[in-house]
């Protein structure tokens, strides 16, 4: 069924239409468009003063505009605008971007014209693509930059991508029967002010971390099981007596997937550790507070995506145009650095377990760096290299640019969010992540092979199945990079989760 702009988007619809769901506008949302449309085309037709539309931008919004000319502005503002730079957004982010900024006018206080949403809903359905430069937005007002250049598209201007080729706009819209739009009062500054381009980018983003969290439990255990540490520091009784919701919900995760294990009962009355490493007994702490940052920040988001961030804004009843500020960024600015900061700790205390199964004076037996022969063979030695490099990447990446502001057009707008940046690096630290977590998951999985004939537990078994139907045992050196694809693509797709699911039910 398609996702109907105009109406309430749950982040799941975002997702959806990034990954090529259809979308119909509502017949409610065509009402309050054009209710919205008449005040506009009033204040024209009275000479009145409003910001954008009878005004130049920012620092000139005291240049008078003739109503005669109102719509040539339109065309400027985009045009001049569009100067984002750097690689552009992947298909499902520009698409999430595109869904979200119709979204917007489609809760009817832009002001637009109908046929401009319609225009962008036709263009997602048929899978036209802008080509967005993701660098180049401060934030506020909004995503400047980066909302023009996607709008360009719409004038017949810019780079489209369809079937997975770039060709100029123009030359995809001819292809697909379209005209270029001619914009009117209003259409262009609604375009280009909001936080479309950092939300788009966040939401994608934040979707990974939910798969993420619940994947590092997985691989988490197989480590745990591998290493010898103890199950009993999952006991629930403990869990009880600090329920952060996110810590329960790992500690529960953890007890399941290692319930029935051969390995962990091997060992649960030997007095062979007091205690286990942090890195092992304090799991589903490290991991359950990441849970936390991504409640906090798919709240934001969420409000976000349904919000009204244009500027000015029109309030159809009584037929007033206002300016105000909820163009700005910050909220969700905060929020996404939150989640970078909050992802550094889930992949830090990865490599800390990974480096504790390579290192035979802390694997309880396992050979050193998990392979026979070693000198020879150096194993999974490197792979601990790549998993801290990442790691120490992340920990830039995360410092919060959300903190920074420069001050932009003649010091009208002097405070701004920076949130794409926070966006872009929240996206890099899931994307290094995503790695460090498959690298654990390799090499805790040749570790399992290496407790045979113990068998692992079925959650963790089925996880170091589906890792076997992909990536041999290693036996003696080899190339591992195909290996470490391989297991990246099932942590990132989220297939390394759907197996352990599937023998021990949905995790928490």
């Amino acid at each position: 069924m398609p996702v109907r702009v105009g109406e309430r988007l749950s982040l799941h619809d975002v997702v959806a239409v990034a990954h090529g769901e259809t979308v119909e506008l509502s017949a409610a949302a065509v009402d309050r468009i054009r209710a919205a449309r008449s005040v506009i085309e009033s204040a024209i037709e009275s000479n009145a003063t409003v910001y954008g539309v009878t005004t130049g931008f920012g620092s000139l919004a005291n240049v008078r505009i003739e109503p005669q000319r109102a719509d040539v502005l339109q065309q400027h503002i985009v045009r001049s605008h569009a100067t984002s730079v750097g690689r552009p957004l992947s298909r499902e982010e520009a698409r999430a971007m595109l869904l979200l900024r119709a979204h917007v006018l489609a809760l009817g206080h832009s002001g637009v014209r109908v046929e401009l949403v319609e225009r962008m809903v036709e263009m997602l359905n048929r899978d036209l693509v802008p080509v967005v430069p993701e660098q180049g937005s401060l934030g506020a007002s909004g995503d400047l930059a980066p909302l023009a250049n996607l709008s360009l598209t719409l004038l017949g201007r810019g780079e489209i991508v369809t079937d997975g080729t770039r060709v100029p706009a123009r030359d995809a819209l001819s292809a697909a029967g379209l005209e270029p739009l001619e914009l009117s009062a209003k259409e262009g500054l609604a375009l280009v002010n909001g936080t479309q381009g950092m939300l788009a980018v966040g939401i994608l983003a934040a979707d990974r971390v939910g798969r993420l969290v619940k994947t590092s439990d997985v691989v988490a255990a197989m480590t745990i099981e591998a290493a010898l540490g103890s199950d009993r520091v999952f006991d629930e009784r403990l869990a009880a007596l600090r329920p952060h919701p996110g810590v329960v919900a790992s500690t529960s995760n953890l007890r399941r997937l290692l319930d029935g294990s051969a390995i962990v009962a091997s060992h649960r009355d030997s007095p062979h550790l007091v205690q286990d490493a942090y890195s092992i007994r304090c799991a589903p702490q490290v991991n359950g507070a990441t849970r936390e940052a991504l409640r906090f920040t798919t709240s934001i988001l969420d409000v976000e995506a349904n919000a009204v961030s244009d500027n000015p804004i029109v309030l159809p009843d009584p037929g007033e145009v206002l300016s105000g500020g909820n163009f700005h960024g910050q909220p969700v600015a905060v929020a996404l650095d939150t989640l970078a900061t909050a992802i550094v700790p889930l992949a830090s205390v990865a490599e800390r377990r990974l480096y504790r199964l390579l290192d035979p004076a802390r694997n309880n037996g396992l050979p050193a760096f998990l392979v026979e022969d070693t000198g020879l063979n150096s194993g999974f030695m490197l792979a601990q290299y790549t998993a801290a490099s990442l790691v120490s990447e992340c920990k830039t990446l995360a410092h919060p640019a959300s903190v920074d502001s420069i001050p932009s057009s003649a010091g009208q707008e002097d405070h701004v969010s920076m949130g794409m940046t926070s966006a872009r690096h929240a996206r890099e630290v899931v994307t290094n992540a995503e790695i460090v977590i498959a690298l654990e998951a390799l090499a805790a999985a040749q570790a399992l092979d290496l407790r045979a004939p113990l068998e692992p537990a079925a959650g963790t078994r089925a996880a170091r199945d589906a890792i076997r139907a992909r990536v041999a045992f290693l036996e003696a050196d080899r190339e591992l990079g195909d290996d470490i694809a391989a297991v990246t693509e099932l942590v990132r797709s989220g297939a390394l989760l759907d197996a352990a699911e599937g023998a021990v039910g949905p995790l928490d």
